[in-house]
C-alpha cells in the first residue's frame, strides 16, 4: 500500500531524529513560555502543548480553547521554535491556522472516528501542513490506516503516524500496551510514512520514558513526541507522564542511534519483535495460570478431582488441529500445551491440598 506522501520537512535533530516536545496542556501563558524557552536553550526546535483536552471522564481540566493559541503564536516569535497541536474538530482547524499554528496532530479518539476524521479532512482541503496521526485507542490498524487516508485523499501528502499504544482494562506496566508489532506492520505496509513514538502516553510514568524512546530508536522510528513541563509534578494534566527540559535532554543525550544502512539491522529489528511476542506470550500464560488457579478453588470447594481427562484431551484436538491451520506442527503444539498442563495441574493441586 503507498499513500502519496512528502517529506515532512520538519526541523530535526539529526538526520533520523525529529522531537517534538511540551507540556501536556497549555496552563498559562507564564507556563508556556517557562517550558518553552527552557526547551529552545536546549536545542529543541518544535514545542507542543495541548489546547483543546479531550478527557475521559468530564469534571478535569479540558484546555483553555482560543485563548491559550496566542502563548503559542508568542513561542514562535520569542524562540523561533514550531508550534505543534491537537485538532479534534473543524472548528479546531479553522482557529489553529488563523493562529498559524505549524503543525497539527490528530488524537486517538479521533482518529478512532472515522465521521470526525472525514470533518477534520474536508476542513482540511487545500491546505499544505504537516498532520500526524496518533494510533486508535484500539489496536486496529486499518482504522489507523484508513484516517490517514482520509487526510492523504484531501490533499495532505506530510503525514506521519503517532504510536502511543493501545487501551486496556488490564494495565500492569503501561498506561497504553505498546504492541510494537502494529507500528511494525504499519511500517512494512506504508514504508515511507515517518512514525513517531510517544513514550509519555505509551508509559505515563516519567520514568518509563527513557526505555521506550530507546526501543523507538532501535525499531528505526523517525521521531519522539515527548511530554515536556517546567513543572511537571504541579501540571494540571497528566502530571506523572511529564518531564522537566532537563531531564528530556539528559534522556535524549543517551539515546543509541543506530544506523539504517548497516546490514544487521534487519535481524536485530525481527529479534525485537520476538522479544516483544515473547513478552505477550508470558503475559498470557501468567493470566491463563490465573484463570487456572480460580478453577482450582472452584474445585476445592466443590470436592472435584484436579485432573478432567475429557477436557485435557479436548484441549490437545482443538489446540493441534487449530496450530495445523496456523502452520505449526501438531506435535509442537502438543509439546507446549502439555508443559502448560502440567503446571495447570501443579498449581491447583497446590490450592486443593493448602490448608
Amino acid at each position: 500500500m503507498e499513500l502519496e506522501l512528502q517529506p515532512l520537512d520538519l526541523p530535526s535533530e539529526n538526520k533520523r531524529l525529529t522531537v517534538i516536545a511540551g507540556p501536556c496542556s497549555a496552563e498559562s501563558e507564564e507556563q508556556v513560555m517557562t517550558t518553552a524557552k527552557q526547551l529552545a536553550e536546549k536545542g529543541c526546535h518544535i514545542f507542543r502543548a495541548g489546547v483543546w483536552k479531550p478527557r475521559t471522564k468530564p469534571g478535569g481540566f479540558e484546555g483553555h480553547g482560543e485563548k491559550a493559541l496566542p502563548w503559542l503564536q508568542r513561542v514562535k516569535e520569542e524562540t523561533g521554535m514550531q508550534t505543534c497541536v491537537e485538532v479534534a474538530t473543524p472548528e479546531h482547524v479553522e482557529l489553529a491556522l488563523k493562529y498559524g499554528i505549524d503543525i497539527f496532530w490528530i488524537g486517538a479518539r479521533t482518529s478512532a472516528n472515522p465521521f470526525a476524521m472525514q470533518a477534520i479532512a474536508d476542513a482540511l482541503k487545500g491546505v499544505d501542513i504537516p498532520v500526524l496521526v496518533k494510533n486508535p485507542v484500539n489496536p486496529d490498524l486499518e482504522l489507523w490506516i484508513g484516517a490517514m487516508e482520509r487526510l492523504n485523499q484531501v490533499g495532505i501528502k506530510r503525514l506521519a503516524a503517532i504510536h502511543r499504544g493501545f487501551s486496556s482494562y488490564d494495565k500492569k506496566i503501561y498506561r497504553n500496551l505498546p504492541m510494537w508489532q502494529i507500528p511494525i506492520e504499519l511500517r512494512r505496509r506504508i514504508h515511507n510514512l515517518p512514525i513517531f513514538c510517544d513514550p509519555s502516553h505509551i508509559g505515563g510514568r516519567r520514568e518509563l520514558i527513557a526505555p521506550l524512546c530507546q526501543q523507538a530508536m532501535d525499531l528505526g522510528f523517525n521521531g519522539l513526541v515527548i511530554e515536556s513541563h517546567c513543572d511537571p509534578d504541579n501540571a494540571w494534566s497528566d502530571a506523572k507522564q511529564q518531564i522537566t527540559p532537563d531531564v528530556l535532554d539528559y534522556i535524549l543525550g543517551l539515546l543509541v542511534i543506530r544506523d539504517e544502512t548497516v546490514t544487521t539491522e534487519g535481524i536485530t529489528t525481527l529479534r525485537k519483535q520476538i522479544d516483544e511476542l515473547d513478552n505477550q506470550l508470558m503475559d498470557l500464560v501468567a493470566k491463563r495460570m490465573r484463570v487456572c488457579r480460580e478453577i482450582g478453588q472452584y474445585k476445592k470447594e466443590h470436592n472435584m478431582t484436579v485432573l478432567q481427562a475429557s477436557r485435557y484431551n479436548e484441549i490437545l484436538d482443538k489446540r493441534g488441529a487449530q496450530g495445523s491451520l496456523c502452520g505449526i506442527h501438531p506435535n509442537c503444539v502438543k509439546t507446549i500445551f502439555e508443559a502448560i498442563h502440567e503446571e495447570s495441574v501443579r498449581q491447583q493441586i497446590e490450592i486443593i491440598n493448602k490448608q
